[in-house]
């Protein structure tokens, strides 16, 4: 059953009963102006406007009533078969009905040929008047159904987006109790340390995590909380060089936790250490944010949720409408981010 569709036809239905009312006993000849006194005319047309009102009424309840029921797109030979049938066989009869009491009222002899073209034009007006009908329940159920499915788009949407986003935080938590586990057996100073920098970050991370976009900007100075854990975690074996200029990083917006998951993907993979160490350069491109590092790869990687760059690449194409892009290069790998210029 098809959703109940709305028209506000009541000017339309005035206007148009008069009308017919007036124009079809006029056309077919059964009500002359000649001779005939003005009360009787008053009467005359007073009826035929309860004809027209009748069959305009009745054709319209009949077809909002199928309306309902039948929809165009699941079986339409069934929708014109059964509008068809109900429009001449409510309407015919109906003509012929009220014609035959007309000439018994006015005790005139009854003229059948002038009632077969009166019920022939009648039905013919119909079916014109229901096909106007049916282009306006058309039109407005495309745009109900455009409507529609933008609306379940956008909770589609918000509901991947809210997804994406409940996703950071287990993949952010599993490498940095790695991390933890590390330093507990390595210096417990430092553990201790790093869990006061985590909870930072952390801290960060929830307040953020339903924004759509942050500033460039913020997203530096987070990502400038989030380099103590990892100095905390690898010393001077870990380097991140930004060359991004102020004025610049204040002036584009991009997801938040973005540069840091990237970086997350960095020490994930890669072997950092004394005898490999690890540089990462963050720069801009145009709308881009590059972030680059050498390839180390490490020999053993531990168990991987595969949720990093995949979520990257699915919230920026949500919220930025693109993608991100990787590429390797002569052992380098680059992340390039794209961003929304604030003033653009």
């Amino acid at each position: 059953m098809s959703q109940q569709i709305k028209i506000n036809d009541k000017l339309v239905r005035i206007i148009g009963v008069q009308f017919f009312g007036f124009i079809i006993p006029n056309a077919t000849g059964l009500v002359s102006n000649a001779n005939r006194s003005a009360l009787f005319l008053l009467g005359a047309y007073a009826y035929f406007m309860l004809i027209s009102f009748l069959i305009w009424q009745g054709n319209r309840w009949i077809l909002f009533k199928l309306e309902s029921k039948y929809n165009w797109f699941i079986n339409p030979a069934q929708k014109i078969v059964l509008l068809l049938g109900a429009n001449v066989f409510y309407t015919a009869p109906l003509v012929v009905t009220m014609l035959y009491a007309w000439y018994s009222f006015i005790g005139a002899p009854i003229n059948w040929s002038v009632i077969q073209i009166t019920a022939v034009v009648c039905v013919i007006c119909v079916i014109f008047i229901t096909h106007v009908y049916e282009t306006i329940f058309l039109i407005k159920q495309r745009e109900t159904d455009i409507i529609a499915t933008e609306r379940l788009e956008k909770s589609r949407v918000k509901a991947q987006l809210e997804a994406l986003k409940n996703q950071i935080d287990p993949h952010f938590m599993f490498n940095s109790l790695n991390s933890l586990s590390y330093l507990i057996d390595e210096n417990p100073t430092k553990a201790k340390n790093f869990t006061s920098s985590l909870a930072e970050v952390y801290r960060y991370i929830l307040s953020n995590k339903d924004e759509r976009l942050v500033l460039l900007e913020d997203e530096l100075i987070f990502l400038n909380k989030y380099m103590e854990l990892l100095q905390l975690r690898y010393g001077n074996d870990l380097k991140v060089e930004f060359d991004i200029d102020a004025q610049i990083s204040s002036n584009y917006l991009i997801p938040p936790i973005s540069i840091f998951m990237a970086l997350e993907n960095v020490v994930k993979h890669n072997e950092i250490s004394s005898r490999y160490p690890m540089q990462v350069n963050i720069n801009k491109n145009d709308h881009w944010l590059n972030i680059s590092n050498q390839v180390r790869k490490k020999k053993s990687l531990q168990h991987s949720s595969k949720i990093g760059l995949k979520n990257l690449e699915e919230r920026f194409k949500i919220i930025v409408g693109e993608g991100i892009k990787t590429s390797v290069d002569q052992n380098t790998f680059c992340i390039q981010l794209p961003m929304l210029e604030l003033n653009g």
